[in-house]
């Protein structure tokens, strides 16, 4: 859909901040995307601290309201023409509820003020976690009427983005391509690497680490340091940062002689804008990453990648592990690389055959996600997706 042609409405987007700042990764590139196409877009959250290195500049068409006490009172509680649960946010039922009450105040006073009619319920979706799996095509855009409460007889859909034209589609901004082209890879990495005395040299490999705490890493690790080649890890700040330095804690707390060797060098970065991570991965030759946010960049940075999944007590994780690696049509190294760097020790205990991390078969690699890449490009966004969509409803 034509962004100049999409109607010019009122959004509110709810995101509730578990952990690992996925949700608002998510969540602050959607409204962001909105706006960038003049809408008007409120980002309620209850935990906005990590945008102040996620986006320190903010943006100007995207009002960021903090929930962390709560709804606040000091805000407008008019309803957006659209909402946007997120993940399965509940924020939304209670910005309803807060609207049902004083509509409900208005009228009994004998005046209802014009700011607190909704002539009618605005279009209210719940933006799903990203998923291959078949499931997230039949329940895609699929109703759910609220039998009771302050929403009672509002519909409320589902929206899965997703990988196909039967669901909702990726994020991307409109103008990401057009940026990549014209990114210097050797200056970005430069800056990044002066400060540790280094500098960019096409003979060296660049990965760049964004993980949880995988059982792999150990054997990842070991397999750099025996590399031919000069290897640079970029580690990004948080648990990936922490798992590495405790891993190599640990291997000198066995061996008081362990070094890394000089062909392997270990760089700890600092938390990075969402514009500077992208241009992380468009420098790096491998990308760790690891959630949906980081996922997705990996796929436009086309650049050879492997996910962690979130992992899930029950397994779930492996279905939707399988589910992407089938979609892509990865090749037979890139599908064990995924499945040993998502193993559990537990997994890697009663599996004794499972790999504890292959080689790195980076040429092959790169096809695969160039090819992913350039297919899932065609089709449409998620963002415009969601205004075509409201547009109808």
């Amino acid at each position: 859909m034509n962004s100049a042609s999409a109607p010019k409405l009122k959004w509110d987007i709810f995101c509730n901040v578990v952990d690992n700042f996925g949700d608002i990764g998510v969540c602050w590139r959607l409204a962001c995307n909105l706006a960038s196409r003049g809408i008007w877009v409120r980002l309620w959250v209850d935990d906005v601290s990590p945008l102040a290195w996620m986006a320190p500049h903010g943006h100007p068409s995207v009002e960021v309201i903090d929930c962390k006490n709560g709804l606040p009172n000091d805000q407008d509680h008019v309803l957006g023409d659209v909402l946007v649960d997120t993940f399965d946010c509940k924020f939304a039922i209670n910005l309803i509820a807060i609207q049902a009450v004083n509509t409900l105040a208005t009228a009994e006073n004998g005046t209802v003020f014009e700011k607190n009619q909704q002539k009618s319920p605005p279009v209210w979706l719940n933006l799903e976690y990203l998923t291959a799996e078949s499931f997230a095509e039949r329940a895609h855009t699929l109703p759910y009427v609220h039998r009771s409460g302050a929403a009672q007889g509002w519909t409320q859909r589902y929206f899965y983005p997703g990988f196909n034209e039967r669901t909702g589609g990726l994020l991307i901004e409109t103008d990401l391509f057009e940026r990549q082209k014209t990114f210097d890879r050797a200056t970005w990495l430069n800056q990044v690497l002066d400060s540790n005395q280094l500098s960019f040299s096409e003979s060296t490999t660049y990965i760049s680490l964004f993980c949880y705490e995988p059982t792999a890493l150990e054997a990842l690790i070991d397999q750099l340091a025996t590399r031919e080649s000069p290897t640079c890890l970029l580690v990004t700040a948080g648990r990936a940062t922490a798992a590495v330095k405790i891993l190599l804690e640990h291997k000198k707390h066995q061996n008081s002689a362990y070094l890394l060797p000089e062909q392997l060098s270990i760089l700890y970065i600092p938390q990075l804008t969402q514009t500077d991570f992208d241009h992380l991965l468009w420098s790096c030759d491998l990308n760790f990453v690891r959630g949906e946010d980081s996922l997705v960049r990996a796929i436009w940075a086309a650049k050879p990648f492997i996910w962690q999944i979130y992992p899930q007590h029950d397994g779930a994780h492996h279905a939707k592990l399988d589910a992407f690696l089938a979609m892509m049509d990865a090749p037979e190294s890139l599908k064990t690389a995924h499945i040993a760097w998502n193993a559990s020790a537990l997994e890697l205990e009663i599996d004794p055959h499972m790999p504890r991390f292959p080689s790195l078969d980076l040429l092959n690699w790169a096809q695969s996600a160039e090819n992913l890449s350039n297919k899932l490009r065609l089709q449409a966004d998620l963002a415009s997706n969601l205004i075509a969509f409201t547009a109808l409803g």
